[in-house]
């Protein structure tokens, strides 16, 4: 491993886009591990059954971003500004995603569980999920935090990480940042074992697990960044993506609680900081960005389908044959919504924001922010 003191090793362009595609890689790894799950329940029986571990890879990822595009620019651009910026980036889809679910829970063509509930409790599971504020009210579907949108949990968990980091943890020396990285991944290792696994924090009864997730991720990719980790390689995106895509399809066993904190301890910040110094192959660099310019669309309006996909199989009981062909054919279809919400909604809308933000802000203030 090489450790160098020079922060330019960091603003190269490569190592981000790198990056970027494993977000993406592992956002299709989500896809279809949720549709699995309703394909087939038990976790055992599930080919890409650890691809819950994606998420507590984002957590890294988002520490790693964060330190590096604000640890030395939020004292400048000051609190408020540094929370409108990530409203921009974040909130649009959020509630794209949650008006998607609204839509989906309300005309899912093989379902009436909307019947269960009346004006007043859609209303609120509408607005929690647009807000952020949890409201688990569907037993039928698990007590998720966020019903009409599920992955929202993992959204609510990271603008709690951000506020702590724009209140606290931007500025704190390293020798306390390894001391709370040590100790969240003492709970982290703990929660393993209590829990039996790491796929926790999206439902009203694992709740607090969410939290002990992204403790020590995100603390975990901000260590990455300040420690100036880099481990140079030619792998490129091809032999990154073939280190990562490994582990959501190590098999579902009882040592889950040993094999899960191990990834999510050691192993996701070794490949943060091997995707940091990774060159990248100029034919990968269009695959690169693509991915990471759909993860997040992806990751966000890709559940609603799941709820309908679900209903579908409760109500005209496929056989594996047909989920053979619904799944793949499913995932490629849900990465072209999301190509068609980035691309003719949250771009358009995030770009109206900045527009709107940059009238507010001096010319020269707002280059420092957006360059």
């Amino acid at each position: 491993m090489h450790t160098t003191t020079d922060i330019k090793l960091f603003k190269t362009k490569q190592h981000f886009e790198i990056l970027d595609g494993l977000r993406g890689i592992a956002a299709i790894s989500v896809v279809l591990f949720h549709f699995m799950e309703i394909a087939t329940p038990d976790y055992n029986d599930n080919f890409i059954a650890h691809s819950y571990l994606a998420v507590d890879f984002f957590f890294c990822l988002s520490g790693f971003v964060i330190a590096y595009a604000y640890d030395k620019k939020i004292a400048e651009i000051g609190l408020w500004q540094f929370f409108k910026l990530r409203l921009i980036r974040l909130q649009p889809l959020v509630l794209i995603g949650s008006i998607i679910g609204l839509l989906a829970f309300v005309f899912d063509p093989f379902s009436t569980l909307h019947l269960k509930f009346n004006a007043f409790e859609t209303i609120l599971m509408f607005l929690s999920s647009c807000l952020l504020i949890p409201y688990p009210a569907v037993p039928e579907r698990y007590f998720n935090l966020f019903h009409l949108n599920p992955p929202t949990w993992s959204l609510f968990w990271e603008y709690i990480a951000n506020t702590f980091y724009a209140l606290f943890l931007f500025k704190i020396r390293n020798k306390l940042l390894w001391v709370l990285t040590l100790l969240a991944a003492g709970l982290l290792i703990y929660e393993a074992h209590r829990s039996g696994y790491l796929g926790i924090g999206f439902g009203g009864d694992n709740v607090v697990g969410g939290g002990i997730r992204i403790f020590y991720s995100f603390l975990a990719g901000m260590l990455v960044y300040r420690s100036r980790w880099i481990i140079k390689s030619r792998l490129g995106f091809i032999g990154m993506s073939l280190l990562l895509m490994p582990v959501f399809f190590i098999p579902f066993t009882e040592y889950n609680w040993i094999v899960d904190p191990l990834i999510a301890v050691f192993y996701f910040p070794f490949l943060i900081a091997l995707g940091a110094g990774a060159q990248m192959n100029l034919s990968a660099d269009w695959l690169c960005k693509a991915l990471g310019d759909l993860s997040y669309p992806l990751y966000m309006v890709h559940y609603p389908f799941i709820w309908i996909f679900m209903s579908y199989v409760e109500s005209m009981k496929p056989t594996m044959t047909e989920m053979q062909y619904i799944i793949p054919i499913g995932t490629v279809l849900l990465i072209v919504l999301a190509y068609l919400v980035m691309t003719f909604l949250d771009m358009p809308i995030r770009n109206y924001l900045k527009i709107k933000l940059r009238k507010n802000r001096p010319a020269t203030h707002f280059k420092k922010i957006f360059r």
